[in-house]
């Protein structure tokens, strides 16, 4: 299976009543934009909709981390990237930007996705062809540069202060 390095999702339009009291779109629905560009992903990894209810076998989100970077706006289409930074036999960590459709970036999420067997729930290891299919997308991604705003902590920086003596 090739894989096109990052994906790239179809284009997303915002919808009204994710606009909030500020005239923009509330924080919360930038993960869901970035959901639906995952759940385009787990597609073509052979994890959509289909697998879960015929296998009994479906991701779960163990972790994200935004960062909001411009705000959107109700006439505003989007797309987002998805690159796979890592994965295992349990988990795929990868990084999304969401970009307005004129090229500019709104926000950045970095996420870990467990596979998770919904019968416990539990997390199991992706069965063989499962595993195959993201092993593939990980080396069309390995290529790729780390993403700048990966692998960043949420905290305050403090500048110090030179020692005066």
């Amino acid at each position: 299976m090739n894989f096109v390095a990052p994906f790239l999702s179809q284009a997303m339009a915002i919808e009204k009543s994710w606009i909030d009291y500020n005239g923009h779109l509330n924080l919360a629905y930038y993960n869901v934009l970035f959901d639906r560009a995952s759940d385009e992903v787990f597609e073509l990894l052979g994890m959509g909709p289909v697998y879960a209810r015929e296998r009994r076998l479906t991701t779960y989100a163990a972790e994200i981390h935004v960062c909001y970077i411009r705000e959107l706006h109700l006439e505003d289409k989007v797309t987002s990237t998805f690159q796979m930074l890592d994965c295992d036999d349990k988990r795929i960590h990868a990084f999304q930007e969401l970009r307005h459709i004129d090229g500019w970036l709104a926000a950045t999420a970095e996420s870990l996705s467990l596979h998770i067997d919904v019968n416990g729930p539990r997390v199991t290891p992706f069965p063989p062809d499962i595993q195959a299919n993201v092993k593939a997308m990980h080396t069309a991604h390995s290529s790729l540069a780390v993403p700048e705003r990966a692998g960043r902590s949420v905290g305050i920086r403090r500048k110090t202060t030179a020692n005066k003596g």
